[in-house]
C-alpha cells in the first residue's frame, strides 16, 4: 500500500456516501493495507456509517430454538452431522419457551429477536411452533422477529411472513468457489434461492458471511459484492470461532486488525445496509471490539448458538462509552 493510495480512503468514503461501492481493487487494497492505515480506514468507514445511521446501534438477540440433529455437513458448525463437539441437543422448543426468550430480548434492550433452528429446512410441525410464537410476540411486544430455519420454499416463506416474521436470515457464508470446501450437502445456489424466496414473500432478507474459513482476500471482496447484488437488508459478518470437534477446528482466528478491515470493506461496498458484527466477535476482535462500531451499526447481545458471548452490560457500556446510542425498535 503506497503513500498515494493511502490518500484515497476519503475518496472511497465519498463514493460510498453516494451509494457507489468501492472497486474490487480498492477492496483488496483495504484488506492488504499496512496496519498503520487502520485508523484512517476506520475513520473513512465511520463517515459512511454516520451518514446513513448516525450514532445508533441496533441490538439483536439470538435464540437457539432447536439444537443439533442437523443432517448437513457444514465444516464450521458444532451442530452438524460431522461434528464431534459436545453440544446440547434438543428438538424444537415449544411456543411458551420461545416467547419467554423474546421477553429476555426486551430486557437486553434488543430491537430484533432472532429465532434460529438447526437443520436443512423446517418441518411443518416446527413451523407450527415458530409461527404460533411469532404471532404472540408481535401482538404483545415491541420487537421485530427474525427467523433462521434453513432452506425455504414458497409455502413456508409465506407462512412465516403471514405470522409476522419481519426478517429471515440465510447466510451465503462463503465464496461460490470455496463453498464445496465448507459443505457438500447443499449448494451455494440453494442458499441464493432461499434468499430470493425470502424477498419474494415480502420478508426482509438477511444474509452474510463467515470470515476465516480459508478464503482469499479477493474472495472476501467478491463476497461483499455478492451480498450487494443480492440486496440483503442486513449483513451479519461472522468471524470463525473454530470449535474443537468440527472439521475447521484447526483454523487460525482472524487477527483483530484484519477483522476491522473486513468490516470497513463491507461498509464501503454495502454503505446503506445494516452491517452486524456477529458470531466470533469476542473471540476474534478481543480488546478492539469497540472499534468495530465505527464501521458496523449492529451487534448481537448475549450468547450465540453454541458459544458464549460477553456480558450484556459490557456491550451496553461500550455503546455508551463511544457516545453512541441503542436504537429503539421501530415497528
Amino acid at each position: 500500500m503506497g503513500k498515494q493510495a493511502a490518500l484515497s480512503w476519503g475518496e472511497i468514503a465519498e463514493k460510498a456516501i453516494r451509494n457507489e461501492p468501492a472497486s474490487k481493487q480498492e477492496g483488496v487494497d483495504i484488506l492488504e493495507a499496512d496496519d498503520h492505515e487502520l485508523l484512517p480506514i476506520m475513520h473513512a468507514a465511520y463517515r459512511v456509517r454516520y451518514h446513513f445511521f448516525q450514532k445508533k446501534v441496533k441490538l439483536n438477540m439470538i435464540f437457539n430454538a432447536k439444537s443439533g440433529y442437523c443432517p448437513e455437513n457444514c465444516g464450521y458448525c458444532s451442530q452438524s452431522i460431522v461434528s464431534k463437539a459436545p453440544v446440547e441437543k434438543y428438538t424444537m422448543l415449544d411456543q411458551e419457551t420461545i416467547v419467554a426468550g423474546a421477553r429476555e430480548a426486551l430486557r437486553r434492550k434488543a430491537g430484533t429477536y432472532c429465532i434460529v433452528a438447526s437443520g436443512r429446512a423446517p418441518s411443518h410441525r416446527e413451523l407450527d411452533e415458530v409461527t404460533a410464537a411469532v404471532k404472540e410476540i408481535t401482538e404483545t411486544m415491541p420487537l421485530k422477529v427474525c427467523a433462521c430455519l434453513g432452506l425455504l420454499n414458497e409455502e413456508k416463506a409465506l407462512r412465516l411472513k403471514e405470522a409476522g416474521v419481519h426478517r429471515y436470515n440465510h447466510n451465503l457464508n462463503t465464496h461460490h468457489d470455496h463453498h464445496a470446501q465448507i459443505t457438500t450437502t447443499h449448494t451455494y445456489d440453494d442458499r441464493i434461492a432461499t434468499v430470493q424466496q425470502v424477498k419474494q414473500s415480502g420478508m426482509s432478507p438477511c444474509s452474510g458471511v463467515i470470515i476465516g474459513m480459508g478464503e482469499t482476500d479477493e474472495q472476501i471482496v467478491e463476497m461483499a459484492f455478492a451480498l450487494r447484488a443480492l440486496d440483503a437488508d442486513s449483513i451479519p459478518v461472522n468471524f470463525l470461532h473454530a470449535i474443537e470437534g468440527t472439521p475447521l477446528e484447526h483454523q487460525s482466528r482472524t487477527h483483530p486488525i484484519k477483522a476491522l478491515k473486513v468490516l470497513a470493506l463491507m461498509r464501503f461496498i454495502n454503505p446503506t445496509k445494516e452491517i452486524r458484527v456477529s458470531g466470533g466477535r469476542e473471540f476474534n476482535l478481543r480488546t478492539l471490539q469497540p472499534l468495530a462500531l465505527y464501521a458496523a451499526n449492529s451487534i448481537f447481545v448475549g450468547d450465540y448458538l453454541t458459544t458464549k458471548g460477553q456480558q450484556v452490560q459490557t456491550d451496553h457500556q461500550i455503546i455508551e462509552d463511544l457516545g453512541f446510542e441503542i436504537e429503539e425498535c421501530a415497528l
